[in-house]
């Protein structure tokens, strides 16, 4: 296998785009100051299809949050911009930026901050709508309570989800919430 390409710096500024993007609505302030971190066995750049694919163990963190899967694209569109980083049209001197569109992570998807866990065989992210969708085996904690089904939908700026039943196989969407403990001081 030949050498893997350079990481430009599209490549790393469209990383920190994509995880401030799935962070910074559920974390505190002092989080989003937080750095990146992203691991991973194998890092692959698709320029002409504007993605980039991350393989084997990746583990993305910022601050709080925890995101873990076996495979992990993202897609970007390019968007011009000029000297200012400001959206402009293409011309001499400007330069193009990246835009996050959407996000997929592959095989045992498991997304994390605080005491919310959710899990999966996949994990969508759609930035315009910020909708996450976990399907296949999908689960979601937080705390103790528990929800599972075939497919989980967060919507991040109205901080709401769906659980969809698994009409196939008659599989039905379950819960186990804990009621708060009246002896608690």
């Amino acid at each position: 296998m030949g050498p893997l390409p350079a990481v430009s710096k599209p490549i790393i500024h469209l990383t920190l785009i994509l995880l401030l993007a799935l962070a910074a609505p559920c974390q505190g302030v002092e989080d989003a100051d937080q750095p990146i971190s992203i691991e991973a066995n194998r890092m692959v750049s698709q320029e002409n299809q504007n993605t980039v694919v991350f393989l084997g163990k990746v583990d993305a963190r910022q601050g709080n949050l925890i995101i873990r899967s076996e495979e992990m694209t993202v897609f970007y569109s390019e968007k011009p911009a000029n000297k200012d980083g400001q959206p402009s049209t293409p011309g001499p001197g400007n330069q193009n930026t990246s835009q996050l569109e959407k996000l997929i992570c592959k095989q045992n998807v498991k997304i994390s901050e605080g005491d919310w866990l959710g899990t999966g065989d996949r994990m969508d992210y759609f930035a315009k709508e910020r909708k996450v969708v976990l399907t296949g085996n999908a689960k979601a904690w937080q705390g103790p309570n528990m929800v599972a089904g075939k497919t989980i939908t967060y919507y991040l700026n109205e901080q709401r989800s769906a659980v969809e039943q698994d009409e196939k196989s008659k599989g039905r969407v379950k819960a186990v919430i804990h009621p708060e403990s009246k002896n608690k001081p």
